[in-house]
């Protein structure tokens, strides 16, 4: 699989779909919350203090990349995974899951997600994050398709390298056009939602485009365009448990 894009088990054939970016659309993570976590459960109490401090360091200039450009942030952040045991982390996604996305989820996103499965919509996760780290959360709310990147492996490792192009930017766009076709889905009768402008492709190709907790551009955007803005928020009995 480039990417990837793959079917999940009992997907219902549909004309609309709704569309979810999860960073920071459906949960307050990143791609380096999980990272953190995965790296952490290896390293001891002190050698994991003195990496964090050199990983808050290096987070500076993440950040400033994901400014202007998402997707060579992706290829540049997930070379760090490079060397790793694939089966090891992967083992350790569904605690990744508990520990990482369940604090920091929405607690608005599941009832929009209902919303939408009973209009009966096909329900598809559109992230840069990896692959196995989005399938407990795509199982949890029985999302019906996942659009994820991958990471290339060698010898039970990881490379740090992705499989195909990061899923970003205008490639969100092109997977979503490439998903629609192999699926009978209606753009224009479907809806998405994203938060930063570098969803704002995925955004255009549909119907219905939906900004939740938008940066400065993409509220800006919204706004002179006419799209629902939405304020969703982390649940209090969670939102002291992040990691």
């Amino acid at each position: 699989m480039r990417g990837r894009l793959s079917r999940r088990r009992g997907y219902r054939v549909t004309r609309e779909a709704a569309f979810f970016d999860v960073d920071g659309t459906l949960c307050d993570t990143t791609i380096a919350h999980y990272y953190r976590y995965f790296m952490l459960r290896r390293l001891s109490p002190l050698a994991g203090k003195l990496w964090y401090a050199t990983f808050l360091i290096r987070c500076v200039y993440y950040l400033l990349l994901d400014r202007f450009d998402r997707q060579r942030l992706n290829v540049v952040f997930y070379r760090n995974y490079a060397g790793l045991p694939t089966a090891e982390i992967k083992a350790q996604a569904a605690d990744c899951h508990q520990h990482v996305v369940g604090p920091h989820r929405f607690s608005q996103a599941l009832d929009c997600i209902e919303e939408h499965r009973r209009a009966d919509r096909a329900i598809v996760l559109v992230t840069g994050s990896l692959d196995f780290i989005i399938e407990p959360l795509a199982a949890e709310i029985r999302a019906d398709a996942v659009i994820a990147a991958r990471l290339v492996e060698s010898n039970g490792f990881f490379t740090g390298e992705l499989v195909g192009p990061p899923i970003g930017s205008h490639e969100k766009a092109r997977r979503m056009r490439d998903f629609a076709a192999e699926r009978g889905i209606d753009l224009s009768r479907s809806h998405a939602y994203g938060d930063s402008m570098a969803d704002l492709p995925m955004l255009e190709v549909v119907g219905f485009p939906h900004a939740v907790n938008p940066d400065r551009g993409l509220s800006a955007t919204a706004k002179k365009r006419g799209w629902p803005t939405h304020y969703w928020t982390v649940a209090a009995s969670t939102a002291g448990n992040r990691p």
